[in-house]
This record gives C-alpha cells, sequence and structure tokens, in this order.
C-alpha cells in the first residue's frame, strides 16, 4: 500500500491568469483519453456553492488547478467547456460537484461518475479513499476535506490535497470499469451517468425554514410563527454578506429564542446556548437585529401564524402509515422486503435499486385500496408512472416484479419490516 501525500510528479501552481489558463487549455486539448474533474466549494462556510477551485487531470495533457474566483469573467471557459463536452468527463460524486462547474461555465456531455458506479458494482465502500485502497493499493491522506476553500491564497497542504483527488480518478475509473463489466453492470451503470447529467438542480422548498434543526421540539404556532422570521431574516443576511447561515446564527439558537421569546437584549444574552453558540464579531454584531425580528414576530396575527403541519404534496412519514394508511403501509413492508432480496442478489443498496422517495410515492398512492396489478393496464401504468417519477429502465427492470406483487397485498408480512435505507458514501 503505497501512501500518497501529493501527486507523483508535483503539485501544480494554481492558475490565476489568461496565459496561464491558455497554456493549460493547450496541454489539456493535447492529452488523450478522458478528463478527471474536480471542485472544491466552502460549504458551511460560505453562503454560495460556487467553486472555489477546480481540478483538471488528462492523460498526457498535465494535471491543473483553476482559481474559478480569478478566473471567472475570462472568455476561455466556453473553450474549456467545448474542450470536455466533447470528451467523457471522469467525476467522483458527480451530484455534488455538477451544479458548481455549471455555474462556472463547464457542462459535461459525458459522464463516468466513478462514486456511483462503484455503488452499481457492489462496492461495499465508495468513498474516494476506501475505493483507491481498495482498487488502487493508494493511501490518500483526506484531513483537509472540510477546510474553507474561499481563502486566500490557499495552502500547500490543501492544493496537495485537492490535486490528488484528480491524480487518481483516471486509473480508478479504469478499475471500476472492469468491475461492472465483470458483473454485467455496464449498461446499467451509463444509463445512471446520463441519467446524473440530466437531474435539475432541487426546487426551493415552499416552506425552507421548517427544515430548521429542533423543530420536533416546537409545540405551537406562535412559536413556529417566530422561527420562520428568524430564519428567513438569517437567509436574508447570510446571503448578502456570503457566510453559511449556520455561522451566523445556528438552529439551535433559533429554536431556543422561539421557546424563550425574549424582548430586551439582557433577556436575549441570559439564555444558555446564546452564551455558549454567539461569540464571535459577526454573531454578537447581529443581535440587536434578531431582537428586532423577535419583537416584529410577536405582534404577527395568530391568522397569520403557520400551521403546524406543512402543506403541500409531500407524502405523510412512513412511521403514521400504520394507523392511518394500512394498506400503504402493509405494501410498503412486502416491497421493501423483496427489494432487500434483490439488493443481496445483485449487490447494489436498495437506495440504488429505486429511490426511496419514488417507492413510497408509487406504495402510497395505491395503497388505500387492493388494486389488480396482473392486468395488462395495470401493468402498462405501472411502468409509465415509474419512468415519469424517474427510474430508469434497468431499474424498471429489476424492481417491476416486486412491486406488482406487493401492490395486491392488504396484510403486512409476518416477520419484522426490514428498516428503510440509509444512503452511504464511506
Amino acid at each position: 500500500m503505497r501512501n500518497l501525500t501529493a501527486p507523483e510528479g508535483g503539485t501544480p501552481k494554481v492558475i490565476e491568469n489568461e496565459t496561464e489558463f491558455s497554456r493549460a487549455l493547450q496541454e489539456l486539448a493535447g492529452g488523450t483519453g478522458p478528463i478527471a474533474i474536480d471542485a472544491e466549494r466552502a460549504s458551511g462556510f460560505k453562503y454560495s456553492p460556487r467553486a472555489y477551485l477546480i481540478q483538471l487531470n488528462r492523460r498526457n495533457g498535465g494535471l491543473h488547478l483553476l482559481d474559478p474566483i480569478a478566473l471567472q469573467n475570462s472568455p476561455l471557459i466556453a473553450k474549456l467547456s467545448d474542450l470536455i463536452s466533447q470528451n467523457e468527463s471522469i467525476i467522483h460524486a458527480s451530484s455534488q460537484d455538477l451544479p458548481c462547474l455549471r455555474e462556472f461555465g463547464i457542462h459535461p456531455k459525458k459522464l463516468f461518475d466513478t462514486e456511483l458506479g462503484a455503488r452499481i458494482a457492489g462496492f461495499a465502500k465508495v468513498g474516494l479513499a476506501p475505493l483507491c485502497e481498495n482498487l488502487l493499493e493508494i493511501s490518500l491522506a483526506k484531513e483537509h476535506s472540510a477546510v474553507d476553500w474561499s481563502i486566500r491564497p490557499l495552502r500547500n497542504e490543501w492544493l496537495d490535497y485537492a490535486a490528488l483527488d484528480v491524480a487518481v480518478l483516471i486509473d480508478l475509473r479504469d478499475k471500476v470499469e472492469a468491475a461492472l463489466r465483470d458483473s454485467n453492470k455496464l449498461a446499467w451503470a451509463e444509463e445512471e451517468f446520463a441519467a446524473s447529467l440530466k437531474a435539475e438542480l432541487p426546487k426551493t422548498r415552499p416552506e425552507p425554514w421548517r427544515r430548521t434543526s429542533g423543530m420536533h421540539q416546537i409545540r405551537s404556532r406562535f412559536e413556529l410563527a417566530i422561527i420562520r422570521s428568524l430564519w428567513q431574516a438569517r437567509d436574508e443576511i447570510a446571503k448578502k454578506i456570503d457566510l453559511a447561515p449556520g455561522r451566523l446564527l445556528n438552529d439551535a439558537v433559533i429554536i431556543e429564542l422561539a421557546r424563550n421569546k425574549p424582548k430586551k437584549r439582557e433577556e436575549f444574552l441570559e439564555i444558555p446556548i446564546v452564551k455558549m453558540r454567539i461569540r464571535n464579531e459577526i454573531q454578537i454584531s447581529y443581535i440587536n437585529r434578531w431582537l428586532s425580528v423577535l419583537n416584529e414576530a410577536y405582534r404577527i396575527p395568530e391568522e397569520n401564524w403557520p400551521e403546524m403541519r406543512a402543506r403541500g404534496d409531500s407524502l405523510p412519514a412512513p412511521r403514521i402509515w400504520r394507523d392511518k394508511f394500512p394498506i400503504a403501509n402493509a405494501q410498503l413492508q412486502h416491497v421493501r422486503r423483496s427489494l432487500a432480496e434483490i439488493s443481496e442478489k445483485y449487490s447494489i443498496p436498495q437506495e440504488n435499486l429505486l429511490s426511496p422517495e419514488i417507492l413510497k410515492r408509487i406504495i402510497f398512492n395505491n395503497g388505500k385500496e387492493s388494486p389488480t396489478p396482473d392486468s395488462p393496464l395495470a401493468r402498462l401504468n405501472l411502468v409509465e408512472v415509474l419512468g415519469t417519477l424517474g427510474a430508469r429502465k434497468w431499474q424498471i427492470d429489476l424492481v417491476f416484479d416486486a412491486i406488482s406483487r406487493a401492490r395486491c397485498e392488504t396484510e403486512p408480512p409476518s416477520e419484522p419490516e426490514p428498516p428503510e435505507p440509509v444512503h452511504t458514501t464511506s
């Protein structure tokens, strides 16, 4: 096992000007094969999800580090995007990087996602580091994965870490492809890669403030109105100053402010979690702003308080199906059991066989009364609905019979229900 702390050819300087950018483009264009791409964001530090470093690597085309902040207005971005669109892009966990790459102006057209491919191939651990250990016998230093990439200048040890991410991707891609071919799953993976490129950005939730951590502690609509006001004010300020919302005002503080309802600065500062979480200069400077928001929230008329439960097309939580939707509950248990067997047979995580959200929606919309799923019309409808909800052909082929059988059930299985699958990347 080799222990790598930097690429074997060394870590290049960060490209910050047109001359260096042009030279890198020429080298990449002269290379062969796919182009490995990675991006570093400042998640947890900045409000913006933009890229603060973009890494590129190609056989015989060199390894290059771009500063997307310094180059954000470069006319050469279009040429880079053209080059990338004409070749396969290798990205590990592409759903994380594609949005910020597109924001910069890079639009891949053909994708090989090493993380997603490894999932379908059946690897138990699909993070970059464990895959490199398993397939390349390389140990990667990963201690800089959560740093603030918006800092300038970037530290050398961070750049070594970032460069390694693309230095290993080309060889890793070939190993994952070989595993997919050996297991006759390459076509499935290619469907998933194509779907990843077509995936739209997640839509903004109608009431995103309801995602505040700790909402289970809230028992009144009045307190919900306070949380909504604080969340909206925090989001507006965080976006304006480009700071991660939690670094401006922590969710736990919002919950305690709603529960304690301070009206004066002294009362605000006496709340234990405020003493613990509001410490730095930026946080302290906004205390009067939060007090103003709180006092405005206290005057919101009761008819304008939010309801305890969100409205919309979201499904009820499965935990309440047992009592309120017993047939849907029974069918969900049966299909989960069947999918667990398929997952084991093909060594594919359940959440990759079919999105848990698609599964719940299919079952819930069917489960108030027992259908006749063996009829030709019902079979056609199920295929159409699965496709409309985003299931790929290979997924439909694998799960169709299991869902069809489950849709005939009215009683839960006698054995305990298998747990809902959890998405993991480690």
